[in-house]
């Protein structure tokens, strides 16, 4: 098997931790530095995190049956408008991406997933397992250019190693 329900809940637990950091962290940061462009692919830090809990949205409805989002990807910056309502909302998904995990058997990892995907503007098919471990890695690649940014604002991050979570093992 590619990947195991553990994995899952382990990453789950990963994304949790670090997203509980950078709501720490973007409660002191103003909105002007938040919205401010700085050369990243999505622009901003809040675009960027924004496009992130889009993209959790949207797979994880294809992943639960729960709500999708209404918002295209081409709206995906500003679908917060603020770190407290982006904080408000990551936490929410954040619970449902555990309580997913959570639930989850080695069954419900195999076969494939078929979607219409708004961004190839087709019909896509995919295996499962290979479309849960984009979305761990996608959340892992998009915070780590926020962890980046914010380190060029001279502010530090906690920790991103696995191994350095809290209870992790």
């Amino acid at each position: 098997m590619l990947i195991t329900p553990n994995y899952c809940q382990t990453m789950a637990r990963y994304n949790a931790w670090q997203n509980t950091g950078l709501r720490e962290m973007l409660k002191d940061i103003s909105t002007a530095d938040l919205t401010k462009d700085r050369g990243a692919f999505f622009g901003s830090i809040l675009g960027t995190l924004n496009h992130l809990l889009w993209a959790d949205t949207i797979w994880m409805s294809r992943f639960d049956g729960g709500p999708s989002s209404d918002v295209p990807l081409k709206d995906s910056l500003t679908m917060t408008p603020t770190a407290a309502v982006w904080s408000a909302d990551r936490f929410r998904m954040d619970g449902r991406i555990s309580l997913w995990a959570k639930d989850l058997k080695a069954i419900d990892l195999v076969g494939d997933l078929s979607w219409y995907s708004g961004a190839m503007q087709r019909q896509m098919t995919r295996p499962k397992a290979i479309c849960v471990m984009q979305v761990f890695n996608h959340q892992t690649h998009h915070r780590g250019q926020v962890h980046a940014l914010l380190t060029q604002m001279g502010l530090k991050p906690q920790d991103t190693d696995i191994p350095f979570m809290p209870d992790a093992f």
